[in-house]
């Protein structure tokens, strides 16, 4: 049971889910019960799971848990980011849309294709041979 004030929302892309609880405070971000700096080492990431956070000037004004499962680096921050920007609306709705325009609302559903029976590949093609 969550508290008062304490939003929570599930995030996703590509096989990554993650799940995120955001709660006033001074701006501490914690993944998988690690600082951000220690879970994330390429700055692209952090940069990309802070975009909400930033763009609605609540970086300084939550505090953000971050349970994330799946994928890669860049598919987890795509999850987290897709997390905190449900979260936040949950927070104020008014920030709905600022988000959307941004597009952050919106699952990325790219995912790999699978490969097809019979075949390369999942697009290529064994070399057609006419004799």
């Amino acid at each position: 049971m969550l508290q008062k004030n304490v939003y929570q929302a599930t995030g996703k892309r590509k096989t990554a889910i993650a799940r995120t609880i955001l709660k006033p405070g001074s701006g501490e971000i914690i993944i998988n019960n690690r600082s951000i700096d220690d879970y994330f080492k390429v700055e692209p990431a952090k940069t990309l799971l802070k975009q909400p956070l930033v763009l609605t000037n609540n970086l300084d004004s939550f505090d953000v848990k971050i349970r994330v499962r799946g994928g890669g680096f860049y598919g987890q921050a795509g999850a987290i980011r897709h997390g905190i920007t449900k979260a936040l609306i949950l927070a104020d709705p008014d920030l709905r849309q600022s988000l959307k325009k941004a597009g952050f609302i919106k699952r990325d559903a790219r995912v790999k294709e699978r490969k097809k029976y019979g075949q390369k590949g999942a697009r290529a093609r064994f070399q057609f041979s006419k004799r």
